[in-house]
């Protein structure tokens, strides 16, 4: 049997073009949205105020730190590079930032089910994400600017059977191992080796690259694609509330007959009348006071004594 190669080379060149796409680096950047600590302050000519907008929100440093690591990956290995986020449609401004400075691919997941979840619950979406992506690497944030550690990247790479490097200050990538630098105790550095596919929670060690006009002109038309849970096939009873292990405790409410508290005697003396109100009403028990002589006292608490049967000539 003769082949014509010529025909043959022709149409194996789609194929040839995609399997040597599929053979690039592909990293996944989970990207998260903090709020900013520093206070909305805004001045005028009386002075200082808080606005009543509330906190501003904005991408988390470290997560851009990682996204900056990805694309000087892409920069040298020509690496592909997604980028991931988790919540509502203001995500998608970040995921655009993403795409203006380099990003290949940008995702928004969001639904209604995943709400109320503890960290376990999202895991599980984050998981069946990376399931579905098979990146070979996962960066993102050591931290969260306004929370500090989240556990939930480090929970969905148990998840997905695969190794998670915290605190990352450098790595190198090679051929199905990856070497990284990160913090350990006491300021002391730590070298550590992990096969891939692999999670790495970077420091904010790298300065993010600034975008061009032109980019950001072009990133505002970029396509973001918007997964559910019907996209990733994730029952909505393992998310959310549903899926959280831990559970809302119970809480009280207030009595719908609360105790009165008596008004004080306006004609008390000040002091009376603020340790009627400190006792919540209770009056103090009243006694009677007997100024007598040394022998009539003595008289008197004799006959007491008799009469409560506290004397042999008492009752019995």
């Amino acid at each position: 049997m003769l082949f014509n190669l010529r025909s043959t080379a022709f149409n194996l060149q789609p194929f040839l073009e995609f399997t040597m796409s599929d053979n690039k680096l592909n990293i996944l950047v989970l990207l998260r949205e903090t709020n900013d600590p520093r206070p909305p302050a805004v001045v005028t000519s009386r002075g200082a105020s808080i606005s009543d907008r509330g906190l501003r929100r904005l991408p988390n440093p470290a997560d851009l730190a990682a996204l900056e690591e990805a694309l000087l990956l892409k920069d040298t290995q020509k690496a592909h590079v997604t980028v991931l986020a988790i919540g509502p449609g203001r995500l998608d401004d970040t995921l655009r930032l993403a795409v203006s400075l380099g990003a290949d691919r940008a995702i928004r997941f969001w639904d209604h089910g995943i709400e109320a979840g503890d960290a376990v619950a999202d895991a599980r979406v984050l998981a069946r994400i990376i399931k579905i992506l098979t990146p070979d690497l996962v960066f993102t944030g050591n931290r969260m600017l306004d929370r500090g550690d989240e556990p939930v990247p480090a929970l969905a790479a148990a998840a997905s059977g695969m190794p998670c490097i915290a605190a990352v200050v450098a790595f190198i990538n090679g051929n199905n191992l990856v070497e990284a630098e990160r913090k350990a105790d006491r300021g002391a550095r730590q070298i550590v080796k992990a096969a891939t596919p692999c999670m790495l929670l970077f420091e904010e060690v790298r300065t993010p690259r600034y975008p061009s006009v032109d980019a950001l002109a072009e990133a505002l038309a970029a396509p973001v694609e918007r997964w559910d849970l019907a996209n990733i096939g994730l029952p909505f009873w393992e998310t959310g509330a549903a899926g959280a292990l831990l559970v809302a405790a119970d809480y009280g409410v207030p009595r719908p007959d609360p105790t009165r508290v008596v008004t004080p005697d306006p004609s008390l003396p000040a002091f009376e009348r603020i340790l009627s109100l400190l006792s919540g009403g209770i009056k103090a028990r009243s006694g009677t006071l007997h100024h007598l002589s040394v022998d009539d006292t003595a008289a008197a608490l004799m006959r007491i004594f008799r009469e409560e049967g506290l004397t042999a000539g008492g009752r019995s």
